[in-house]
């Protein structure tokens, strides 16, 4: 590759709800990178572009723990299935054994 055309990668739907937030093309926040992140951190989430596709949001470390402290835990199966509607349905033991 000679560096002048873009590797090929499937495209991303844009995502509408990131465009309120500052964009920079990743040359411009290599070179601002102190001043990307204490804006993270002092206003708001910053997102940076890789050939004019959003790649990357950069957000202060309160923002993030935050964001996983709201995330709905995961659950098991078990549970899932404990409180399903179904969960009282009976299923019959009859089948075939199997020969091996």
């Amino acid at each position: 590759m000679d560096g002048t055309t873009a590797p090929k990668q499937p495209k991303r739907p844009q995502l509408a709800a990131l465009s309120r937030y500052r964009k920079w093309q990743l040359h411009e926040a290599k070179a601002h990178l102190s001043h990307l992140v204490r804006r993270a951190r002092e206003e708001a989430p910053q997102r940076i572009t890789v050939y004019g596709e959003d790649a990357v949001v950069v957000v202060s470390a309160a923002d993030f723990a935050q964001m996983l402290a709201s995330a709905k835990p995961e659950r098991s199966l078990h549970s899932l299935l404990s409180e399903s509607p179904l969960r009282d349905l009976e299923f019959g033991v009859e089948g075939e054994r199997s020969p091996v």
